[in-house]
């Protein structure tokens, strides 16, 4: 076992990929307007070898599960974090679409922030280039 990096969760979560031999962890992040695309990216990421995560609910489709306001408000919160959570857990970030909003733009920084890697289907939509 490898112990270059401190033991902090993120360390740990490091070797744990490591003992377990697990193929990098790309998670997916983009608008959901962007949905045939991200679905498309799946495909070649996981074609490379990769175990892909991505957002799993389009809540700008009509759903029962988010039909009231209310629940809806609270379901983007748990949304969010859940998200936050794949890119922690993931290696690598690859931002899909031509467009970058306020919650893809926080993602980003999240990631960066984290020290993961950002990729972009379309490199001139970076908020920070």
């Amino acid at each position: 076992m490898s112990y270059s990096q401190p033991f902090t969760p993120e360390g740990k979560l490091a070797d744990a990929k490591k003992l377990l031999s697990l193929p990098r962890i790309v998670v997916i992040c983009g608008s959901t307007r962007f949905l045939t695309e991200m679905n498309e990216a799946d495909l070649w990421e996981t074609k490379a070898g990769k175990i892909v995560v991505k957002p799993g609910i389009d809540m700008k489709s009509p759903h029962e599960l988010w039909s009231d306001p209310v629940e809806a408000a609270a379901l983007k919160v748990r949304l969010d974090d859940l998200h936050r959570a794949k890119i922690r857990l993931a290696d690598e970030v690859l931002v899909v679409g031509d467009y970058i909003g306020d919650s893809t733009r926080a993602e980003i920084a999240y990631a960066r922030s984290l020290g993961k890697p950002v990729r972009f289907t379309h490199p001139e939509v970076d908020p920070d280039a």
